[in-house]
């Protein structure tokens, strides 16, 4: 029932239809909306807003926490009704629109954008659409299933229209810590020392007077898509618990590890899945994404406690959490994505961050947004945030892809570089572990070669390597072949040398 969603009762004279909270939406206006990894997005709103500009010549600039679910970003930028999109996505449409050029993109560290909001570096929120499980009696809304940029976003905007999604059960109120630092130059230290740290409040406040509109929907998360493990992930895997176990041997590590951090997507998910048949016991997560395998770690009993920003699963996992709810709830935090990809805290604690690499070099430089180094993929996200202040920064990768092997991601230099060799400790492919901590640049190719490259590719990669070093130079390279098996690629459809 609405009354049970809506306590406070200044509201309840607010409710309005989605189509008549999009009419609040101005040309070149700037929107801020709730949703991570398409959870707790806009599932009312934008599309009423999407619809609209079908008939209309309008176009936002629109804010995110990160990506969102359903159609939405495909119907914005189908109709035209993006002006500008960041900090994150992962539309096949709007990727296609960003790359033509009709649509600007900024990619971003996910810590940053709430960050630049409140000290004025980006334009001023116009209007928040922030997605609610309820609102208490004080006006203050209890989030969903993410928190993201939700507090700021209400905090700034002009204008406040909240969605309340009626499928989120009433018990989510108490997973959410919700805190916003101070402005500058009086900041005061996050008071995290572990994951479990509750340092805010479980709800959003919120000021009364800016709601202008309230908008029920039902409709669900778009769930995760869950892909099978296949021999090349599972192969990752595998390498990446030795290397810990290693670590542990070396002295470095205990078998609780420190806390986890993984990216989004079936790779980082399948390697987390291979925590379940491990040695390691009592392992806890800061991350930003609570996936299908956090919950395989906490029903095996190998992990005790995870904090996030959202929680992507899939509708089977998504079940099966709401089923046994209560044994779940004290497992988990949800917090802002300034607290869960903060550089302070992921220090502090000591996080070993494991994330995906669309390539990487030689000598380390990691490459994980764009293809030919020129077309966005997703972007990002949080990468950035903990490569560089990680315990441990890890990231995998196949050594190639595509039929034959066409592919490979172990490249002379990277086409775009967005982790400098400064912030990775350790690639891992099916092929093995190169461990590139206390090396040299000349070191790191030598061990990226031997243990990371396809041996498709290994001869040409050290012919190359062995020909830039009669050249010279700290981190030697042969500056007209650099890209080489870029160009081949694109004028042959395979990175292989021709014979």
């Amino acid at each position: 029932m609405q009354s049970d969603r809506i306590k406070f009762q200044s509201y309840k004279d607010k409710v309005i239809t989605a189509q008549e909270a999009a009419f609040f939406f101005k040309d070149k206006m700037t929107v801020g909306t709730s949703g991570f990894t398409k959870a707790g997005d806009s599932k009312a709103v934008l599309p009423a807003f999407a619809e609209r500009a079908k008939f209309e010549n309008i176009a936002i600039t629109l804010i995110t926490g990160a990506s969102l679910g359903q159609t939405t970003d495909t119907d914005l930028a189908n109709n035209n009704a993006l002006y500008k999109r960041m900090p994150f996505q992962s539309d096949a449409a709007l990727r296609k629109k960003i790359n033509d050029g009709e649509i600007l993109y900024i990619d971003q560290h996910l810590s940053e954008t709430a960050e630049m909001l409140e000290n004025k570096h980006l334009p001023k929120i116009d209007i928040a659409v922030i997605e609610a499980t309820y609102i208490d009696e004080n006006g203050n809304i209890i989030p969903t299933t993410s928190v993201g940029n939700s507090p700021t976003f209400a905090h700034l905007a002009d204008k406040i229209i909240i969605e309340i999604n009626t499928s989120i059960p009433l018990e989510f109120k108490g997973i959410h810590d919700v805190y916003i630092s101070e402005n500058y130059p009086n900041r005061q230290i996050l008071n995290v020392t572990a994951s479990n740290d509750r340092i805010g409040q479980d709800y959003i406040t919120i000021d009364s007077k800016k709601v202008v509109g309230i908008v029920f929907t039902e409709i669900l998360d778009s769930p995760a898509q869950p892909t099978e493990i296949d021999v090349k992930t599972a192969a990752i895997a595998e390498h990446l618990l030795g290397f810990l176990e290693n670590e542990i041997t070396a002295g470095r590590l205990t078998n609780s590890l420190m806390p986890l951090q993984a990216g989004i997507g079936k790779v980082a998910n399948a390697v987390m899945s291979g925590f379940v048949k491990s040695s390691f016991e009592n392992l806890v997560m800061y991350s930003e994404v609570l996936q299908d395998s956090t919950f395989e770690l906490v029903d095996s009993g190998k992990m005790n406690f995870a904090s996030a920003s959202s929680i992507t699963v899939s509708e089977n996992c998504y079940k099966k959490i709401l089923a046994n709810f209560d044994f779940y709830k004290d497992k988990m935090l949800l917090r802002p994505q300034t607290i869960s990809n903060s550089a302070e805290v992921i220090r502090r604690l000591g996080v070993i961050a494991i994330n995906t690499a669309i390539e990487f070099d030689i000598y380390g430089n990691v490459n994980s947004t764009h293809i030919a180094g020129t077309k966005m993929m997703n972007g990002i996200g949080g990468s950035g945030d903990f490569a560089r202040n990680a315990y441990l920064s890890i990231f995998v990768t196949q050594s190639s892809s595509k039929e034959g092997n066409a592919v490979s991601h172990v490249l002379p230099m990277v086409s775009h570089v967005d982790h400098t060799e400064h912030d990775v400790d350790v690639l891992i492919t099916e092929q093995g572990v190169a461990d590139l901590r206390g090396l040299a640049p000349r070191e790191r190719a030598k061990v990226i070669i031997e243990n990371c490259v396809h041996p498709e590719y290994k001869e040409e990669l050290s012919d190359y390597f062995n020909r830039s070093k009669l050249r010279g130079g700290h981190t030697p390279h042969l500056l007209e072949e650099a890209f080489k098996f870029h160009l081949r690629f694109l004028q042959t459809s395979s990175m292989k040398k021709m014979l």
